[in-house]
């Protein structure tokens, strides 16, 4: 059985420092669809202990009023990802991002410490979900073999800093360096039935720069894009939020398909628009979209 939130809303993901209190106590006010609590690269190394207890601490205290709550531990190549993912469960954080995922392996390992978690605190087995981070070549062309590795994994995640050093190039601003792992990453999170983020845009004075590239990771078929700060939100849910007008337009499709095929009616017009059944996902997809941001 899938698990109920698998398929949730996650337009925006926004990162949290899990050492800073003023940070975790309330993000829920800028209403994301997800916070990212981060253990990882924003905590430095003799900080990691006081980091995950105030990571527990949050889990367990703060009402986060609905938003996800996903945790970024720290890599397998280090001493602490098998203490964060303890936390991590322990404190009942929704989803585990792990960090520099490689290969269907990585995952495995990281689902096998969860499970050993899950029964060790008493939380139901299958209940915490799992997304992977790619961040280098190899991540990235092994893209489905993850998508296809778990039933915890709720999708992929692009981190653009960290595959540009291994691609040996640097983030330019035109997004010529990420394309091809963008659309690798999209069409492997489509082939298995899970979700895909794009990675964070770090110029906050660029809000116009910003606006564009979310434009265009949208039409390239992700589902939500990583955040640093509230006022990249607005952005995103703007345009990861359905239209009056196209929910409308995805309405009258949904309802002319389902009149005309039992008609025997295969092709027909909305609005002027030629309109056949490859339509209907796309107007279904539109209608959930619609119905998940509160709309309908």
């Amino acid at each position: 059985m899938m698990h109920p939130n698998k398929k949730r809303l996650r337009r925006s993901m926004m990162f949290l420092n899990c050492q800073k209190p003023s940070l975790i106590k309330d993000p829920y006010i800028y209403k994301p669809d997800s916070i990212m609590l981060d253990l990882e690269d924003a905590v430095a190394e003799n900080q990691k202990d006081s980091a995950r207890y105030s990571l527990y601490h949050a889990l367990k205290e703060i009402d986060y009023r609905g938003v996800e709550r996903v945790v970024r531990i720290n890599g397998l190549d280090t001493p602490h990802w098998k203490e964060d993912i303890r936390v991590c469960v322990a404190g009942g954080a929704d989803v585990i991002r792990i960090a520099k995922t490689e290969s269907a392996r990585d995952v495995h390992t990281v689902e096998e410490a969860v499970l050993a978690a899950e029964k060790e605190f008493g939380r139901p087995e299958g209940s915490t979900l799992l997304m992977a981070a790619l961040e280098s070549c190899r991540g990235v062309l092994r893209a489905l073999e993850v998508c296809e590795s778990s039933p915890r994994l709720i999708g992929i995640a692009l981190s653009g800093g960290d595959y540009t050093k291994d691609l040996q190039t640097s983030i330019s601003g035109t997004g010529v360096e990420l394309m091809g792992a963008r659309q690798q990453i999209v069409m492997a999170a489509r082939a298995a039935g899970v979700q895909c983020w794009d990675t964070v845009f770090t110029n906050l004075d660029d809000m116009e720069g910003f606006r564009k590239e979310t434009q265009m990771i949208k039409i390239m078929g992700f589902d939500g894009k990583s955040l640093v700060n509230p006022r990249q939100i607005r952005v995103v849910h703007e345009i990861f939020t359905p239209t009056e007008k196209e929910i409308i337009f995805a309405e009258k499709v949904v309802r002319e398909i389902d009149e005309k095929k039992a008609m025997g009616i295969g092709v027909f017009t909305v609005d002027g628009k030629m309109i056949d059944i490859a339509f209907y996902d796309g107007a279904k997809r539109t209608l959930a979209l619609a119905k998940a941001a509160g709309l309908r």
